[in-house]
């Protein structure tokens, strides 16, 4: 198959600009032919040669060290008022002996998703690997698949030392994820992560960051962002090369559609029902724990936790807004929840750029003191 022939065509993926040309994954004679290797870009030339920058180990005690106890019975790992069951009828009802580990074990569904999300991601990228005709767009999904194995390492290693096993990806998620890592079309793959996926975890990264009382997993957490910065830039680029070459008809298709992903996941992601198995463990009937939480968690309730900066949604929508993929057809929808003239008003600086480049010269301390090239750095002092 030439790739001429691929299964979806430039239309359906909407990439205007010869960086993002795709071809069908099986259609590896595409990659060999003698002329690709001379179309390299250089738009990725940059965030490519920083990689050893924020090279870290999860599994070398230098960067990351796993033997940190912490008591799930006794101590939180987040405060229990960044959860909504201790806002609600559900903290009276509980022992209170118990808080803590009802707190731990709502936190180890947080910290699942997020590894599983991390797998889409190195999933993802991987994918792209297969399509992206540029060598250098190709070279930095490579990278990035490579960066998204080192989360899944590290932050299943967290899970497994803290509680053993993840448990299953909330349905939401898992939806979400099967859709823009199985998906043919690359601007959904694109959108989906860079903008979409990676604006959720970098939200959460930084409530992670900001609240935990584990500095183990802060530590972990600073360490994710100083990858999850670059692989945003990624996006970024995507965003400044494609968007301003769309036509009216395909810009609003990708702005349809990040819209609806929008809603989709802002109703869903978090849904009670989801953890029903958590509260079992703590004879709590889910449906009322729910009605306890919607007794508290109101519109404007929801609303108000949106104008915090590190909250997930509200980074997601900046992302989008920044790249130019909210307009005035579609900003209604985001104005709901979010101050959009406020948020339009902002710099362009991320929640997280500031945690990640501290976390950039803490690396450059440790990455310094390697004594040759392939051994693993000196144990941090």
């Amino acid at each position: 198959m030439s790739q001429n022939q691929a299964s979806k065509t430039d239309t359906d993926h909407i990439t205007h600009d010869a960086a993002y040309r795709v071809v069908a994954p099986d259609d590896f004679p595409a990659m060999i032919e003698v002329d690709r290797y001379e179309t390299r870009s250089d738009a990725f030339d940059e965030i490519i040669s920083q990689t050893h920058d924020h090279f870290w180990d999860p599994n070398n005690p230098a960067y990351l060290d796993y033997s940190q106890p912490w008591d799930l019975d006794k101590e939180f790992l987040m405060p229990p008022e960044r959860f909504m069951e201790f806002k609600s009828a559900v903290a009276t009802k509980l022992d209170k002996r118990l808080h803590p580990r009802l707190a731990n074990e709502l936190m180890r569904w947080n910290m699942s998703n997020i590894l599983h999300g991390e797998q889409g991601a190195l999933s993802l990228s991987a994918s792209l690997c297969d399509i992206l005709l540029d060598p250098g767009a190709q070279e930095y999904a490579s990278n990035q698949a490579r960066e998204e194995a080192r989360h899944v390492a590290a932050y299943g290693k967290y899970v497994k030392v803290r509680w053993g096993k993840p448990t299953p990806v909330g349905e939401e998620l898992g939806r979400f994820l099967n859709e823009i890592v199985l998906s043919p079309i690359v601007y959904k793959k694109l959108v989906g992560m860079q903008m979409l996926l990676e604006g959720l975890a970098m939200g959460a990264f930084a409530n992670i960051h900001a609240h935990t009382r584990d500095p183990l997993l802060k530590r972990l957490t600073q360490l994710v962002m100083t990858d999850e910065a670059f692989h945003h830039k990624f996006g970024k680029i995507w965003a400044d090369r494609t968007m301003p070459k769309l036509t009216e008809e395909e810009h609003n298709r990708v702005e349809d559609w990040a819209a609806h992903s929008f809603e989709t996941l802002l109703f869903n992601l978090t849904n009670v029902r989801q953890r029903r198995h958590i509260y079992a463990q703590f004879d709590l009937d889910w449906e009322w724990v729910r009605d306890a939480i919607r007794e508290v968690y109101s519109d404007d309730k929801r609303r108000n936790d949106l104008k915090e900066g590190n909250n997930v949604f509200r980074v997601l929508v900046k992302t989008l807004l920044k790249c130019g993929i909210i307009t005035s057809r579609t900003s209604h929808i985001y104005a709901a929840w979010i101050d959009m003239k406020g948020l339009a008003s902002e710099s362009d600086e991320m929640v997280g750029d500031a945690i990640a480049a501290e976390g950039i010269e803490y690396l450059r301390d440790i990455n310094r003191n390697r004594k040759v090239m392939g051994q693993k750095p000196l144990a941090a002092a």
